[in-house]
């Protein structure tokens, strides 16, 4: 067994508290990952994990360990990364979390070049709407909206992005075009779930920022969910402009109030904070920021 592919694996499968998942993360086998583990324990003379049929924890030698192998192998992958920024070629892996919708329609165009100009470079897209854990899961970077909620990771931010509020044509043919935003009040609204204030729409006044109360019988936790249904004449939905275009374009949402909108929801590069940031992951970022 390698060394560093024994320690790998190691960290893998405690990262995941799972030998299935771990080895899954460093593209081996479960038994391969098994015996790795087993020959490292042989040699440190140690148990590093406590196994039972449902669980795999690491033992206080095992977490110790782990503490210090991270460093290590954080180190390793610079070194790598300077061979390889020498010899003007990126390789390796790379995993990014991203929200669904952002990531399925925006994110991979914009990733398109750079994987292009490093064909040795994988790119492994995991796309939620749940903020997940960088360092637990095992992703090397995250693309957010919205401030950065955890101090220990660091945040590039890569561009600002229009809050619209949008309604289909048919909705307001039937329902009436609301002339100003207090005039939400009587509409059906469609409300996110995973915003700050999900019933409380901010917007631009002459002289400050002001609220209107909203309310209406659909709430989703995905902005194009809203969105969608906007485009089907439910109600108004206040969404990001990336989410409303498609549907800008094709004629079937039309923007509201555009002249009061007061709030932009930054777009953040996130990672974990490291001297040792490799080169393939130190140069999507940049790629990502020169996109905007």
């Amino acid at each position: 067994m390698d060394t560093i592919a024994g320690m790998k694996t190691f960290a893998a499968v405690a990262a995941h508290a799972s030998f299935t998942e771990g080895a899954r993360q460093v593209g081996i086998s479960t038994k391969l990952a098994s015996k790795y583990i087993g020959q490292l324990e042989e040699r440190l003379n140690a148990q590093l994990f406590n196994r039972t049929t449902r669980s795999v924890t690491l033992t206080d030698t095992g977490r110790s360990y782990y503490d210090r192998c991270l460093p290590l192998l954080e180190q390793f992958d610079e070194l790598e990364g300077l061979v390889q920024q020498r010899q003007s070629e990126l390789a390796g892996r790379i995993r990014i979390t991203a929200p669904t919708g952002y990531g399925s329609s925006q994110l991979v165009h914009l990733l398109k070049p750079f994987q292009t100009a490093n064909p040795k470079v994988s790119i492994e897209l995991h796309l939620s709407d749940a903020h997940v854990s960088l360092i637990e899961e095992g992703h090397d970077l995250a693309v957010r909206f919205g401030a950065l909620k955890d101090s220990s990771l660091v945040a590039r931010k890569l561009m600002d992005m229009r809050i619209v509020c949008c309604a289909a044509p048919e909705y307001l043919e039937k329902h009436g075009h609301p002339s100003e935003p207090a005039a939400l009040t009587t509409h059906n609204c469609l409300l996110q779930t995973t915003s700050s204030h999900i019933d409380q729409w901010e917007f631009q006044g002459p002289q400050k920022t002001y609220n209107v109360a909203v309310s209406g019988n659909f709430r989703a936790n995905s902005p194009r969910a809203v969105a969608n249904m906007a485009a089907d004449g439910l109600g108004i939905g206040r969404v990001p402009l990336y989410t409303a275009q498609p549907f800008l374009d094709a004629g079937r949402l039309q923007l509201l109030f555009e002249a009061e909108e007061a709030k932009v929801l930054g777009l953040y590069a996130v990672y974990p904070p490291s001297r040792h940031l490799t080169a393939r992951i130190r140069a999507v970022i940049d790629h990502l920021a020169a996109q905007f």
